[in-house]
Formats: C-alpha cells, structure tokens, sequence
C-alpha cells in the first residue's frame, strides 16, 4: 500500500481500537512555552541535563550528518540520535510506540504528509518560539510542527544526452515522439501529480499526462536520489519529478545534470516537530530553534532552499505551488488510483 492511503488507515485504525489522547507532559508544555530574552539561555541549561535529542527524520544521512555536527559543536554537552528512515516508516514507528506508552522520541524531522498525520495522531507539541516571525508563511502555519526546508520537485535533463535546443520548455512538449522511452517519474509522487494536475485543471491535466503516457510512456523508479543519480549517470536521460536540491547538488559537482523547470514548480513543506511526550523537551527545542536559524544557513550552502526569509534562495522568478497536505491525506487514495494508472499502467 502507498503512503497516503497507507497513513490515513493507520489514523481510521487507531479511531477505531479507541487510542486514548494523550496528557501531555507539563515538562514538555513548560519547554514548549518558555519565553524572555533568556530563553536560549535557559534552554541549553536545561539542554545539558538532558544531554541528548532522539531524532527520526527522512533526511539524509549525509546532510544530516552535517547539521548534527554544527550543532553538537555550538551546544558542547548536547548530542543528537539519529534514526532515520522513509516518512511512511517514521509515522509507523511513532504510532506504535505511542500505543505501546514508549516515549523515547524527541522530534520528528520528515515532510509535510508524515507530519500532517503525526499531528492528526496528536503526537506532536505546538511550539511558541520567536523564531516563527523569520520564517515563510507555508513554514510557519502548521503550528504543531515548522518548516525547515522546501522540498522543491522539478524535473532535470542529462545535458549530454540532449542540446539545450532540445529542452522541453512545458510539458505540452513531451508529446513529441523524441521523447519516446526517454521519460521518468519517481514512483511516490501523487501528491506532486495532483498539485500539477489541478492547477492545469484536473480535465486537462489529466488528459495530457494520459496522452503523454499513451505515445511516450514513463519508466518509473523509487527514490528521488536514485534518480537523480541515474539522470547524472547517463541511465536515465530525462525526469519530470526530481528533488531540485540533489541536481543542484549533482551538477555542482561537475555532473551532467540540470533542473528543468516546467510550470509550475511543485514545493512540499518538509519540517521539524516536538513529540508531545518528548523525554528531552529542552534540548529538542534547542536544536528546533537552531535548525531554524543557523542550520539554514548550512542548508543553503548545500543546495537546499531555506525556510527562513533571511537565508531564502529560492529562484524568484520562480511560480510554486505548494502542496496541500491535509487535502492530500484526505484525498490521497483517489490520487493515488489516478497516478498508478497513468503512470505504472496498473487498473484497480
């Protein structure tokens, strides 16, 4: 089962056996809500008695590696934990921990759908930081968690496999049979199809993306590295749905590898959230609030777009639309059966 309709029958299942609503720890509220010029101060304080943050996230091991150690350098006595897994997994293992009063996770750092459904799941402690004012709006409405990064999808092209005259300027462009066998999707985009397919218009959209499919098809691959890669590698020579960071990070690099944009460019909110049961509160908070300041200046320099307006680099000639993604949890079994038809030829 695929992610969205995965996760919104883990929430119907957990209705149904009756979870009970969590209390929330006061330790955890009284972090949470801490507030004065010397909050920073009391919180690494605090930090170092807890010693640690636990934290599941989706990002890579490397990048992640990258802020982990930025961060332990600033805060001496502080460390970070790291499990890291695919989103899907992260809400799963939160979910069952919880059900089995297990509270050993700090924070959940993954995309907007995992922590849209985290925080349906009331496993997640709003935060009253300062830092909210600095950030994007999409990055600081949830809330109950704050954008850390924005997931940019735009496709990306082997530029030794093509000349720039050959680009494809809209997508309208890819029903050129030049195109045939040459085009790829990652595997677990519905919700960047759906986004792309309403703002055409779902009638339009969706004929088009059929009638591209019916002439040229699309090779479907699982895991937006991995093709990313493959496009820098020759394998693949084209994609419409790539993680914009990791091409730029590829052709960076040196790599034969560009981003394409085709409009409209497609952006998830991927962020950071207190567990509401969270055994390290201020530490975690600590860490929420440098990740949303000085770590985004760490991501910047590696290509990631910051959610923050004082480390903004994202192009701004640039339309996003953001994806929705409690529309996307409620709607994702629909969107899901559309883009398994479309693009993986499957009928159910």
């Amino acid at each position: 089962m695929t992610f969205l309709p995965r996760i919104a029958g883990l929430i119907i299942a957990n209705l149904l056996i009756a979870t009970p609503v969590f209390a929330q720890n006061a330790k955890v509220q009284e972090a949470a809500n801490l507030k004065g010029a010397d909050r920073t101060q009391k919180l690494y304080d605090n930090a170092k008695k807890e010693g640690v943050v636990n934290l599941y996230t989706s990002q890579t091991v490397q990048d992640m590696t990258v802020l982990k150690t930025a961060f332990e350098t600033k805060y001496p006595g502080v460390k970070i934990n790291i499990w890291r897994s695919s989103s899907e997994d992260i809400v799963h293992r939160a979910v069952t921990e919880y059900g089995a009063k297990r509270y050993e996770v700090d924070a959940f750092e993954t995309d907007q759908s995992g922590l849209e459904a985290l925080h349906r799941e009331k496993l997640l402690q709003a935060v009253d930081t300062p830092v909210i004012s600095e950030l994007v709006p999409q990055a600081a409405a949830p809330k109950e968690w704050l954008g850390t990064r924005l997931q940019i999808i735009t496709a990306a092209i082997n530029t030794k496999a093509f000349t720039e005259g050959e680009y494809p300027k809209r997508y309208e462009d890819l029903l050129d049979p030049k195109w045939k066998g040459k085009i790829a999707v990652e595997a677990g985009d519905a919700d960047w199809f759906a986004t792309t397919v309403e703002a055409m218009g779902e009638v339009k959209g969706l004929k088009l993306f059929r009638d591209i499919a019916d002439k040229n098809g699309f090779q479907v691959r699982k895991g937006h590295t991995l093709l990313a890669n493959l496009i820098a590698a020759g394998e693949v020579p084209f994609a419409v749905t790539t993680y914009m960071f990791r091409v730029r990070q590829l052709n960076k690099s040196g790599a034969p590898v560009a981003p394409l944009y085709l409009e409209p460019a497609i952006a998830r909110v991927n962020g950071i959230g207190l567990a509401a049961s969270a055994p390290h509160p201020n530490a975690t908070i600590l860490f929420m609030d440098w990740l949303l300041t000085d770590g985004q200046e760490i991501l910047s320099n590696h290509e990631f777009f910051s959610t923050n307006k004082r480390f903004s680099t994202t192009p701004p000639d640039m339309k996003i639309i953001y994806v929705d993604a409690a529309d996307q949890l409620d709607n994702g079994e629909k969107w899901e059966k559309l883009f398994n038809e479309i693009f993986l030829r499957k009928k159910r």
